[in-house]
């Protein structure tokens, strides 16, 4: 939408904003994966039974973020509730996070 200004001799002046193709959108493809979601689902790839581990490469805690991302895209599913740490998601690699990945590479 056009947004009007007053210059000072009193004339109106309407200002556009560029027009962009849209085809020339940045946005990734639906269902494309993330980089830290590409990460974390690879990792699960080489374990049994699709394991997906809790801690990335550094040590750190996988963010809740990327799991339930994964979780809501079909691409991982929770495995087991853990007794210990009931806010921790042990979660395993889907059928659907292994063709994703397949698609990535």
């Amino acid at each position: 939408m056009p947004v009007s200004r007053k210059l000072a001799d009193g004339n109106n002046v309407v200002a556009l904003q560029p027009h962009r193709p849209r085809g020339d959108r940045k946005s990734k493809p639906r269902g494309a994966l993330s980089g830290a979601q590409r990460d974390w689902l690879a990792r699960g790839l080489a374990q049994p039974g699709g394991k997906l581990p809790l801690f990335d490469r550094d040590g750190q805690k996988v963010s809740d973020r990327t799991i339930k991302s994964c979780i809501r895209h079909g691409f991982a599913e929770p495995w087991f509730d853990n007794q210990i740490k009931p806010d921790w998601l042990v979660c395993k690699l889907t059928d659907k996070g292994r063709i994703a990945l397949n698609a990535e590479f």
